[in-house]
């Protein structure tokens, strides 16, 4: 079951993966991503814990918060543990360059609320 107490704990570890997604990629490219084993797999190992992490938020703090495409987040966990062979690097980076930057205002909003 899914308690809202545990909701700050499961944005707290969105928040630590994106800080180690940034530390991982900070001058990399997309060549880098296609290139390094090892960075490819902490990228996607950390994508894969923001996708846990969003799925085990409360459906009452998810409905709260519209404003996240929580159901895009973990749907995409699924896709990176299910269907990896079907992983697009384009598609990644794109989703780490454009796309995580945008989530992290919203949850560093959500922690500041609940201190």
């Amino acid at each position: 079951m899914r308690e809202p107490v545990r909701d700050k704990g499961r944005l707290e570890h969105i928040l630590e993966q994106l800080d180690n997604i940034n530390e991982f990629i900070a001058e990399k490219s997309l060549e880098d991503l296609q290139n390094k084993k090892v960075l490819r797999f902490a990228v996607v190992k950390c994508l894969e814990i923001i996708g846990e992490a969003a799925y085990m938020l409360s459906l009452e703090f998810k409905e709260k918060h519209p404003e996240v495409s929580w159901n895009e987040i973990v749907k995409m966990r699924h896709v990176l543990v299910h269907g990896y062979y079907h992983i697009s690097m384009p598609l990644l980076w794109a989703i780490i360059t454009n796309d995580l930057p945008a989530l992290r205002p919203h949850i560093e909003q959500y922690l500041e609320t609940m201190k």
